[in-house]
């Protein structure tokens, strides 16, 4: 039976629990609690209209309905739609129509309804609907827009649910691009491709009894959803919490797996050293206090990590295991406690294939793709990336070794040709960058075609200039003379917020490159080397 059957077959077994951590306060429930209301609120969306195959939205932070919706959505075969509060500022009734949602919740009040069909009887049973539209399919009470609140305190459902099972092909969920150049895209994920990455992680990783997974990154992320699927078929708990609260709450809910993304992890090696040379602590009892003290191992990925911060975590006592994906193919590779090469992302997960094409392209086939287009994208988007057999053209650049582990040197698109022909990959320019501890986070560009200028966001203001233009002769050293960087420009903080970081907390290459071109390009402005 598959991972998902397995899900929605339920109930779990009791004793394990789903806790949600804010700041100040943390709830929590017996993961037999969070099923029987999943089952109520299946329940409702059924007297709601929701039929399977409809899109149900969820435009809401971190938080128990979050994890109801999704549930509830899997055990009547409706499809999730995850959207980031932080990516879709346009107005509830806008993005039911442009993705085509049945219903939408959230919990951003201005956009709700608040009319009497809000409390609609959830026991009206389906087939008992006589106002149906013989058009659409659907009743007057959908695509519609609700509030997150309404979820809690429904009363007890009546009759079971309608048992269901999620064949390969089919599509659990639309899941959004980060974003990181023009608008978002989407494609609808298959059951087949979230089994495979669950079953893969699970033999690697044997997560189970006396297990607690932290998710602390945006429930709209598909494989955040993951773990908490996994905390009820595996049985362990699982904690959620949100970026802004995750160091505040970490100690107190002591997990054992944190789920974690490279800038979360940079500025976890910042606070150890800050505090070990401050107090004269050592690093493991330092490591503690931050992340409570059962740390098993640390995920990251979705983005280049430091090797540098993975080696120093990993010496205080913070195994931290790499691996690579993209949304167009979900886990690719992973690092894990039996097979670990540092530098690397890991080795090709069982069900995957992984090859290099003649310009040097990372691309993946896969038994169960997680899908062969975009629903909603540019023209020509999906020619891009998906190619005939399966296969996706990542643009990422890589090589295998003679292991099979997998290296990612960088973007295609980051490769700058100069005006003599050279061509210089960024990614490790930038790393050389980041290590300085003045430097939080940096692009580099090239506007003329003739020298490298890095684009910076300082850890703190003000800025020494003295010390930045130091950090580029350090980061310059034993580079190339046509890949050290001329000068820098200082920019704002890199965030989500000011859209120069996309949802997995990745640098915006064009936005930040377009926002700064003025002082790139201006001769008398930036901090020479």
């Amino acid at each position: 039976m598959s991972v998902l059957d397995r899900l929605v077959a339920g109930p779990p077994r009791p004793g394990n629990r789903l806790s949600v951590a804010r700041l100040g306060a943390t709830e929590s429930w017996d993961l037999t609690e969070v099923w029987d209301m999943s089952g109520r609120v299946a329940r409702h969306l059924l007297g709601l209209g929701v039929r399977p195959g409809d899109r149900i939205g969820v435009l809401a932070a971190n938080s128990l309905e979050w994890v109801l919706l999704d549930l509830a959505a899997l055990r009547i075969k409706a499809v999730t739609a995850g959207l980031d509060p932080g990516k879709f500022d346009t107005t509830g009734t806008e993005l039911v129509t442009r993705y085509g949602l049945t219903l939408l919740f959230t919990d951003q009040d201005k956009d709700t309804d608040r009319d009497e069909h809000t409390d609609r009887d959830e026991h009206t049973d389906r087939d008992e609907h006589t106002d149906r539209d013989e058009h659409t399919g659907h009743d007057e009470h959908t695509g519609r827009v609700l509030s997150t609140a309404t979820l809690r305190g429904l009363p007890p459902t009546g009759a079971p649910l309608p048992a269901v099972t999620w064949e390969p092909h089919e599509a659990p969920a639309l899941k959004f691009t980060s974003g990181s150049s023009g608008p978002a895209k989407s494609l609808l994920a298959s059951a087949g491709s979230i089994d495979d990455s669950l079953a893969a992680v699970q033999d690697m990783f044997a997560h189970g009894p006396g297990d607690d997974l932290f998710v602390f990154l945006p429930l709209s992320l598909l494989q955040q959803r993951y773990w908490v699927y996994s905390a009820f078929v595996h049985g362990h708990d699982v904690t959620i919490s949100t970026y802004e609260a995750a160091f505040a709450t970490l100690r107190r809910a002591r997990p054992t797996v944190v789920m974690g993304v490279p800038g979360f992890y940079e500025t976890a090696r910042a606070h150890l050293e800050a505090r070990t040379a401050r107090t004269g602590a050592a690093p493991a009892e330092v490591a503690a206090e931050l992340f409570g003290d059962r740390i098993r191992y640390l995920w990251t990925g979705s983005a280049p990590a430091d090797p540098d911060t993975l080696r120093r975590l990993t010496e205080a006592g913070l195994p931290v295991f790499e691996g690579y994906g993209l949304n167009e193919t979900c886990i690719v590779t992973k690092n894990h406690p039996g097979a670990h090469r540092p530098g690397s992302v890991g080795q090709v997960l069982p069900g995957k294939e992984v090859f290099i094409d003649a310009d040097g392209v990372v691309n993946v086939r896969a038994d169960h793709p997680v899908a062969t287009r975009y629903e909603h994208a540019r023209p020509g988007d999906s020619a891009a990336m998906f190619r005939p057999g399966g296969i996706v053209r990542t643009g990422d650049l890589g090589r295998l070794d003679a292991d099979g582990y997998l290296f990612v040197h960088g973007r295609a698109d980051d490769v700058i040709v100069l005006d003599n022909g050279k061509k210089i990959v960024v990614r490790p320019i930038e790393e050389r960058l980041r290590a300085s501890p003045l430097i939080e986070n940096c692009v580099v560009t090239n506007a003329s075609q003739r020298q490298l200028v890095a684009i910076v966001s300082p850890t703190e203001q003000p800025v020494d200039a003295e010390l930045i233009a130091a950090a580029l002769r350090q980061a310059n050293a034993g580079l190339d003379h046509d890949e050290q960087i001329a000068k820098a420009v200082l920019a704002d903080r890199f965030t989500v917020d000011n859209g120069l970081l996309g949802s997995q907390f990745k640098p915006r290459r064009r936005q930040i490159e377009a926002r700064y071109r003025a002082l790139v390009i201006d001769p008398e402005e930036g901090i020479r080397a």
